[in-house]
This record gives structure tokens, C-alpha cells and sequence, in this order.
């Protein structure tokens, strides 16, 4: 069955509050079918929110290939990351109930043998990725362990083997607390045995009583038990090196840094939480200064998207998004992904999940949101770059075909590839300028930098590299085919 006959498409509910034009679906669900299609994406799940509820819900693709099962808007992911804005507002919750303090040392909760350059790491330290720590790669070894892509075996089943891996990372510090951002999956771990000490709850036990439930997310859940009695869940797939899909599973067993499996429905009704400052139908979870709490910049991110982007407490905040705030987390255990955002003055959000790694689903919530807000989601900068490297690639010659070479696109880079009976070269082709008429790239050969030109004249894609000239015969469409 074609992935055409697999699509699935819920009601699209009233539409008040979205931007100047409207809402429109089509263009959501074009963009994602063509990212989907390019990069081996099996199935895909979009629900997309107001304060009000939600908007517009969709399944495209496959939940299970195999089967032939659709994926449809209820259909159940393991997000990931998207996890550590639920241990943050467990955490803020019961700093409201005064348990205990964001400005406590974690000593205090945890066995913690670690203090960076002798200070104590403290709880808002671990909530905004400031410990000092450098990411540990617990989670990395762990995911590539469960799905068999990992030589080197790393006992880690429980939160309890995450604080033993941890008893020697005092060597492995680099900063003092506060100081620096560092993405440490291991302090997200950390927080759930907090909450635990806090609560007198086990962390999955504490988050299913104090959010999901009030939420009425009845369909989120942290266990493996849970997962194989779900009807509607996603088969979660490993895309190997030759775009073959392989049916995976997800690294049950450790939960506060990236264990929820939830799905687009559940999270529309966490979003719309956020969106009413802390309040869900007549119950509030939170108050509306603590929300903003979590959504003030705390610690400035090393990378960016649309500049000044930070982390505050389990969100990623960009402070310019087309002139608005927003506010997001993605989630990635490489078999599956998911992405949610929200724009607070806009009152609007998106949840978007997928049951294999690929394209990056923040850019489809970015697109999403973009057309909640009337604005054209083709203006947005990483779209535009998105569009421009794919142009470029493709199978180029020179005069008369005296030289062929294959342009390709993986990631944010080009390589330029030569491939003979007997000898084969690829060489890296780093973006410095990316314009509609021109784009230019460099390289290294043998310790000298050498620049790639790339020109579009009437149509016609041209490249200038060291001493030759060469023109694009024929795109690569996705997964590196020729076009005609």
C-alpha cells in the first residue's frame, strides 16, 4: 500500500484565534509529506492548538509499516526530550508547595558527588543545563545499546545506575555552575530522584497524579507495560545508511530526562495549559508566575536558529520568532522524534511527533506556526537555507561532459563527490553565503582553502570550483535519486 492511500485526517475544529488569513492545513500537510517522502519518514502526527482547543489534528503516513496501520492523531510516540518540561513543571509544582526550593543544592535530594571547581550544583543549575557538566552521553550509549547500534556496552536500566555511572564525572567538569550551557541529559535524571525525595512519590507516579491526569492526558504513560497493551501506537523505526526502515524499540526503564510516550491529542491539552498561564478547564496546575518563570531566558544557548535563543526551566526560549516569543523543546531516541512549541501573546501551539529520526520536526512546527500567524512560512530563515541547499544538489559537468561530479546534500552540508570504476573522492562543502542568485561554499585540499561558487542564471545552476566550470545536467530528488 502507497503512502498516499495510508492518509488519515481529523475533523478541523473551529479556527478562532489563528492569524490574519487563516489557518490552512493544505500547506502544512504538503511540507511535511515532501520532507516525509525526502528523508524516509514513516509516519507522522501534527495536532495544532488555541487557548481554546484544538484547531486542526492529522495522521500522515504509517504507524506500522508492516501492518499497513495509519498513523492518525492519537497514534503513541516516545517524545523524547519533549519529557524535561514535564520533570520542570513537576519540580516548579512542588516549589510552589514548598517542598522544596529551586536554589537548594541537589546534594540535599541526591547522593551527588560532583561539585564543579567546589560548588554545589543546585536545582536551577540542573533545570536550565548550567551544572557545569558537560553531557556524560549516558543517553547516547543507551539508545544506541537498546537499538544495536552500539559497540560498547553500558549497564544502565534504572535512574540508580545513572547516579553510579555518574560517581567519577567530578574529573570530567568544566565550569562552575551557572556559568555556561551544557545539554546534560544525566541532571534531568537527577531531578527525577528530586522529585521523588520531595514528593515521597516515584517520579512516574508523581507526574501521572500531578499532570497527566488533570490534563486528562489519558494516553501518556513511561512503561513498557503500557506501551504493548496500546492499540493506536507507533512502531518506532531505525532509517540505516541505506534508507532501509528497521522495526526498533524505545530505552524503557529511566523516565525524567526523555521517557514519555504521549501522543499529538495529549500534548494539545499541555499545550493549551501553557497557553492558559497554568490552567486546564477549571484546573490549575501551576500559577501564572510560575509559567512565566519557565519561560524566562536563564542561560544563553551555543547555537542558534533566529539569534538570542536561551534556556529557561525545560524550554528553549526564542525570543524572535517573526517578532513573537516562542517557546518549544524537541525530543529525539533517534527511533522517534517529536517537537512542541507555543507562542504565549499568540495563544497558539503546535505538537508535532514522528516514529523515525529525519527531517527536523521543529522545522514543521516552525512552518505550522508560521501559518497559524498568517505569515509565510517560506520567509522563515532555516526554511529559505532548507530550500537553497536542496536546490543546489544534483549531478553537474563540465563543457561537453568532459567531468562529471555529484553534488549532495546531507545535513547542513554539500559534498562534492567524484565516483570512477576504481577511484572515488567526496569532499566536504562548508556553507558561507547562501543568496536566491548565488551561494558560496569552501573546502580544504591539502591544507589550502578552496572556494564553490554556485550560480542560478535563467534557471540553470552553475558551479565554479577551483579551475573548472561546471553545470547541473540533473537535480537529486530525495534520498539522492536523479531527477529527469
Amino acid at each position: 500500500m502507497g503512502l498516499a492511500l495510508s492518509l488519515f485526517r481529523a475533523p478541523v475544529l473551529p479556527r478562532a484565534g489563528m492569524g490574519k488569513a487563516g489557518f490552512d492545513p493544505s500547506r502544512l500537510e504538503a511540507f511535511a509529506f515532501e520532507k516525509m517522502s525526502k528523508t524516509g519518514i514513516p509516519g507522522l502526527s501534527i495536532a495544532v492548538v488555541n487557548r481554546d482547543g484544538v484547531i486542526y489534528a492529522r495522521g500522515i503516513g504509517f504507524r506500522d509499516v508492516e501492518k499497513g496501520l495509519r498513523a492518525t492523531p492519537r497514534t503513541s510516540y516516545c517524545v523524547g526530550s519533549v519529557t524535561k518540561s514535564f520533570t520542570a513543571l513537576a519540580i516548579m509544582q512542588l516549589a510552589e508547595k514548598g517542598v522544596l526550593s529551586l536554589d537548594d543544592p541537589v546534594e540535599e535530594y541526591v547522593p551527588l558527588k560532583v561539585r564543579p571547581f567546589g560548588e554545589q550544583v543546585r536545582i536551577w543549575h540542573l533545570l536550565t543545563h548550567s551544572s557545569g557538566i558537560p553531557a556524560l552521553a549516558y543517553a547516547e550509549a543507551l539508545i544506541r545499546n537498546v537499538v544495536g547500534d552500539e559497540k560498547t556496552w553500558v549497564p544502565l536500566a534504572s535512574p540508580e545506575d545513572v547516579l553510579t555511572f555518574m560517581s567519577d564525572a567530578e574529573g570530567w567538569v568544566e565550569c562552575r555552575p551557572g556559568e555556561r550551557f551544557f545539554y546534560l541529559n544525566e541532571g534531568y535524571v537527577l531531578l527525577g530522584h528530586v522529585i521523588e525525595k520531595a514528593s515521597g512519590m516515584r517520579y512516574e507516579e508523581y507526574v501521572r497524579e500531578s499532570i497527566l491526569k488533570p490534563l486528562k492526558m489519558e494516553r501518556s504513560y513511561f512503561s513498557r507495560e503500557e506501551f504493548d497493551a496500546d492499540e493506536d501506537k507507533a512502531t518506532p523505526y531505525l532509517i540505516d545508511k541505506e534508507g532501509v526502515r528497521r522495526a526498533s524499540t524505545y530505552p524503557f526503564g529511566i523516565s525524567a530526562d526523555g521517557g514519555l510516550i504521549s501522543n499529538a491529542m495529549d500534548l494539545a491539552n499541555y499545550l493549551r495549559m501553557f497557553l492558559n498561564r497554568g490552567e486546564f478547564e477549571g484546573s490549575r496546575l501551576i500559577s501564572e508566575e510560575s509559567v512565566k518563570e519557565m519561560e524566562e531566558p536563564r542561560v544563553k544557548l551555543p547555537y542558534e536558529l533566529f539569534g538570542n535563543e536561551a534556556y529557561g526551566y525545560g524550554w528553549s526560549i526564542t525570543p524572535d520568532f517573526l517578532g513573537r516569543k516562542l517557546v518549544g523543546h524537541s525530543g529525539s531516541v533517534l527511533v522517534s522524534t517529536a517537537y512542541v512549541g507555543y507562542l504565549p501573546e499568540e495563544g497558539v501551539g503546535i505538537a508535532v511527533l514522528a516514529n523515525s529520526s529525519g527531517y527536523p520536526l521543529s522545522h514543521i512546527g516552525f512552518y505550522g506556526l508560521a501559518l497559524a500567524l498568517g505569515e509565510d512560512p517560506e520567509e522563515l530563515p532555516v526554511i529559505k537555507k532548507d530550500r537553497l541547499m536542496d536546490r543546489l544538489a544534483g549531478e553537474y559537468e563540465t563543457y561537453m561532459g568532459t567531468y562529471r561530479v555529484m553534488v549532495v546534500r546531507r545535513g547542513d552540508f554539500l559534498f562534492l563527490e567524484v565516483k570512477g570504476r576504481y577511484l572515488e573522492e567526496s569532499q566536504p562543502l562548508v556553507p558561507v553565503e547562501l543568496g536566491e542568485d548565488r551561494a558560496l561554499f569552501y573546502t580544504l585540499s591539502y591544507g589550502r582553502r578552496i572556494e564553490a561558487e554556485f550560480r542560478v542564471r535563467d534557471g540553470q545552476v552553475e558551479l565554479i570550483f577551483e579551475r573548472y566550470k561546471f553545470r547541473r545536467k540533473r537535480p537529486l530528488l530525495g534520498g539522492g535519486r536523479l531527477g529527469i
